[in-house]
């Protein structure tokens, strides 16, 4: 490790540490891409949407010539117009092409390009929302309670935080929704148990204000369930590398100057502990579309993970394709910001 001021952040070996990461993060992608196309491409069973396709009789020759071309069955024609049949490689390079321009195809559920229904129907907005929220509350609530769990170790509060986080982590998303919506929509009638927005929306839209309240409706059920699942994680991680912070020398000698138990534990053993709970926020906001699936699902939600679920059922394979590789994105976008965030916050992270 190159000598640096204590606290600092020599610049050099960040630099040199970021081009590391960046070239890693270059690799993994190109795996990534490797193995959908295995998956997808090369598995039996997993041509039968192209087949399909191209056994529509409403297609002419040079329509067909053109969609084998397109998705890589044949490298060429002779001069008979018969088919010659693509390698492998060939094979991967049109779908190498297709997954970095984001050309996923076309959906066999509607007959549009993959991307345009991700982009123009909301649907990803809709995950965003749902789970960008639910996965903020969790974090912040799941790092708060379990520093204060942290703090008064072996006392009731820590002992009931424990068991409570430990149940709503193992209970299964599905089941915790339909209690929810039971209690919240059956019983109290409080909210909505599924759906968006009301459907009556679409014969003409209510003032700004309504409308966002009346989302908050739709959302807060799906919002609290997936954070009921998601708090317990951050909690009892922080909790861990919390414990195990306050048992170091210079957390006595801040106590030993009088400082505020407050900023001892937020400003001074938070702050060192922090590498496993920014791996851990980093992945939660990576996986928030694989998360989604079960619950939208239970709640009608309007969105990737619902899509998803209905895609497997129809057997779209295009739309499997395009949502696998979007979730494979986003991993590895967090990993790559949270070997950033490491580099940025912890001056002892060795640039090697």
């Amino acid at each position: 490790m190159v000598g640096t001021v204590p606290g600092t952040v020599d610049r050099v070996g960040f630099r040199f540490y970021l081009v590391k990461r960046v070239i890693n993060t270059v690799i993994l992608l190109l795996f990534v891409i490797l193995l959908n196309f295995v998956i997808f491409e090369l598995l039996p069973g997993t041509q039968g949407s192209i087949a399909n396709l191209l056994e529509n009789p409403r297609l002419s020759p040079q329509q067909l010539q053109h969609l084998e071309i397109v998705y890589g069955i044949c490298s060429g024609f002779d001069a008979s117009g018969k088919c010659i049949p693509a390698s492998v490689w060939d094979k991967f390079s049109v779908y190498f092409m297709r997954m970095i321009t984001f050309n996923f195809g076309t959906s066999q559920q509607t007959g549009n390009p993959v991307l345009a229904d991700i982009v123009n129907t909301g649907r990803l907005a809709n995950t965003l929302l749902l789970l960008g929220v639910s996965t903020t509350i969790a974090l912040i609530i799941g790092i708060f309670l379990g520093v204060i769990a942290a703090a008064r170790r072996g006392r009731l509060f820590d002992t009931g935080s424990v068991v409570v986080s430990l149940t709503t982590f193992s209970l299964p998303t599905f089941f915790m929704g339909i209690v929810f919506i039971l209690v919240f929509s059956g019983i109290l009638n409080w909210f909505p148990p599924g759906g968006v927005t009301p459907s009556d929306w679409i014969r003409g839209l209510p003032p700004l204000s309504v409308q966002l309240l009346v989302r908050l409706q739709y959302l807060f059920l799906p919002a609290l369930t997936l954070t009921m699942f998601f708090y317990g994680g951050n909690l009892l991680l922080t909790r861990a590398t919390m414990t195990e912070a306050l048992t170091e020398d210079y957390i006595t000698t801040a106590r030993a100057k009088g400082l505020p138990e407050r900023t001892v534990l937020f400003k001074h053993a938070l702050k060192n502990a922090s590498l496993p709970i920014v791996t851990n926020a980093a992945l939660s906001f990576g996986t928030i579309l694989s998360g989604a699936i079960i619950t939208e699902t239970v709640f009608n939600w309007d969105g990737m993970g619902s899509w998803l679920f209905h895609a497997i059922g129809w057997h779209d394979f295009p739309v499997m394709q395009a949502v696998f590789y979007i979730i494979a994105l986003c991993v590895i976008a967090a990993n790559l910001f949270s070997d950033i965030i490491y580099g940025m916050i912890d001056p002892r992270i060795k640039y090697e």
